[in-house]
């Protein structure tokens, strides 16, 4: 005689919450918050994995190469599921590929500089950065990124020109541009301006 087979439960074991971006961004810090509600909600452990570079496309890689069973999700946002898609051929189809189970936060951009810019708004800044141009880089949280293309318009809309420092991720780009450690064109004594987005 056939027997009855009850279906497992979900979860029944961790599940795996990657961030594509390194620890200590905005991003990661996001995924740490919302980590404990989902805990008490499912029952089970969700680890945080952090798997940063290429602006987020090594963890999206990683999640799609995953067993779609729900066990693995990645807290995407409009670099890692928008930009990267639009800019770059990715070994994987972000429409065919993830499933979209919520939208957890929104934040917006903002320029950071280190408090030795003596501009003090948007116009001072713009003024201060033309006359400073050969003499500064612009950290961002990588090639492609939220924070690069928001730093590509700011050159588009001000006509200005310089280069750019990709981190993998904004938490070791700020940790850098807080410390001074950001770096600036070879032979001078420039300052290091930040892009801050999310990631």
């Amino acid at each position: 005689m056939a027997h009855g087979a009850a279906a497992q439960s979900y979860p029944s074991r961790p599940v795996s919450l990657v961030v594509p971006y390194a620890a200590g961004g905005p991003t990661d810090v996001l995924a740490r918050i919302i980590v404990e509600p989902m805990r008490s909600a499912l029952g089970q452990p969700v680890i945080v994995e952090n798997v940063g570079g290429a602006a987020g496309n090594i963890a999206a890689r990683k999640v799609v190469r995953e067993k779609p069973d729900g066990y693995t999700a990645i807290i995407g946002n409009w670099g890692t599921h928008v930009v990267n898609g639009a800019v770059q051929t990715l070994p994987y189809d972000l429409r065919q590929d993830f499933e979209p189970v919520g939208l957890i936060a929104t934040n917006p951009h903002v320029i950071v500089s280190r408090n030795t810019v003596p501009a003090r708004d948007l116009k001072e800044l713009i003024a201060w950065v033309k006359e400073n141009q050969d003499r500064l880089t612009a950290a961002n949280s990588g090639t492609g990124s939220p924070s690069h293309v928001s730093g590509l318009y700011f050159q588009s809309r001000t006509g200005t020109k310089f280069p750019f420092v990709p981190y993998r991720g904004s938490g070791p780009a700020l940790q850098d541009q807080a410390s001074g450690r950001c770096p600036t064109p070879a032979g001078s004594a420039g300052r290091g301006i930040r892009h801050a987005a999310d990631q």
